[in-house]
């Protein structure tokens, strides 16, 4: 891919996608956005589909396929349904990506490969209640026994909490070395002592799965269980996020997509003053708006991901197009709702999901106040 070209195989994994989320997941989107119902059924067709481990090697039961490709793909899938496409995002960004740069083979084979495919789901465990922007405050902790090592604590705001079968699991080790004692371990479902709280009743996102956890004397060997070195959790975490936040800002931007469309259809239906209101110049200029939005948050978007298929340093790049794409979903999807008028307000006409869903993206894998923070080390640093 060059600046503005895509190729083949992403143009094939875009029409793949919008024909998928066209006719698989928006014929229930509606009803699961009322009852919080899981979209399971939706979720193994896409591990069929190879998406749930895109940019897993296809020597792990992957797609092989590049970031660009599952950018892309996010955002058809989140312009439909934006449950769904954090579900697909967790899995991808977080825990596979996280499995496969530091696994071990073996955990790689039991672990990794049934994620990539889809046969499981995965969740990501850094957040507590005491340590949500600064996750170097970690409570939850473990000490070794006999081989294995023993996690007492609590997490919280964790997505597909109640529907994963792996977890991964940031716990300190050493709490003198603060960061630097932290360590990653790999939980599975139904372990004792393991237990998952009550999906969370959210104001968007409401079909995907949110809920807290608690480890009681959970035991994980030492030998399968420990995701890289023990003390080095901090640095995964951190790694793992930088990816993490290419995904989320491609949700908000399926989002604010979904979300102009939707005006934009509106707009050519709608008839005031006996014509459409898409005649109007102050509807015209906010339809333009929420365009150059839209196109400037892609590029970012795009920039990101295509430096990171060529491994470069993409911390300053990737907190730029989550802190853009979550802010221009939430205004965009407020426009939406404008240019919509009354029937903006309510949920026959859809666009207050996607205002409920796109404030989220302001908040997880990194709130746009941190966001910020990053960004502003990166330019001194580099200055």
């Amino acid at each position: 891919m060059t600046a503005l070209q895509f190729t083949e195989t992403h143009e094939m994994i875009r029409n793949t996608a919008r024909e998928f989320a066209r006719d698989v997941i928006a014929p229930t989107a509606v009803e699961r956005d009322i009852t919080g119902e899981f979209p399971h059924e939706i979720i193994k067709q896409l591990g069929d589909l190879g998406f749930m481990g895109m940019m897993v090697s296809e020597e792990w039961g992957g797609s092989g396929l590049d970031t660009v490709s599952y950018v892309i793909a996010m955002e058809e899938i989140s312009k439909v349904d934006a449950s769904v496409g954090v579900v697909m995002s967790v899995n991808n960004s977080l825990v596979c990506w996280a499995l496969e740069n530091f696994g071990t083979d073996e955990q790689k084979e039991r672990f990794l490969r049934p994620l990539a495919t889809g046969q499981k789901i995965g969740a990501f465990c850094l957040s507590e209640p005491g340590a949500g922007s600064d996750a170097t405050q970690q409570a939850t902790f473990a000490v070794q026994q006999n081989g294995s090592w023993v996690i007492n604590g609590a997490k919280n705001w964790i997505t597909n909490g109640t529907t994963s079968s792996i977890y991964l699991v940031f716990a300190q080790t050493d709490r003198e070395k603060r960061h630097k004692g932290i360590t990653c371990f790999i939980v599975e479902e139904g372990m004792e002592g393991f237990e998952r709280g009550k999906k969370e009743d959210k104001m968007g996102i409401r079909s995907s799965d949110t809920c807290s956890l608690s480890f009681t004397n959970v035991k994980v060997p030492h030998a399968t269980h420990v995701l890289g070195e023990v003390g080095r959790g901090f640095n995964i975490a951190m790694s793992v996020l930088n990816g993490g936040r290419i995904g989320i800002a491609s949700q908000a931007l399926g989002i604010a997509q979904g979300a102009f469309e939707a005006a934009v259809k509106y707009s050519k239906e709608r008839k005031a003053f006996d014509r459409p209101i898409a005649d109007l110049q102050a509807i015209q200029f906010k339809l333009a708006e929420m365009s150059v939005k839209i196109e400037a948050a892609r590029l970012l978007i795009l920039k990101a991901a295509t430096m990171k298929d060529r491994h470069e340093n993409i911390i300053k790049a990737a907190a730029e197009a989550k802190l853009f794409a979550s802010k221009i979903a939430v205004e965009v999807a407020l426009e939406a709702i404008q240019v919509h008028g009354g029937y903006g307000y309510v949920r026959e006409y859809l666009v207050e999901r996607f205002l409920r869903d796109a404030k989220i993206t302001e908040i997880y894998e990194g709130t746009s106040e941190v966001q910020h923070i990053v960004i502003a080390r990166e330019v001194i640093k580099a200055a």
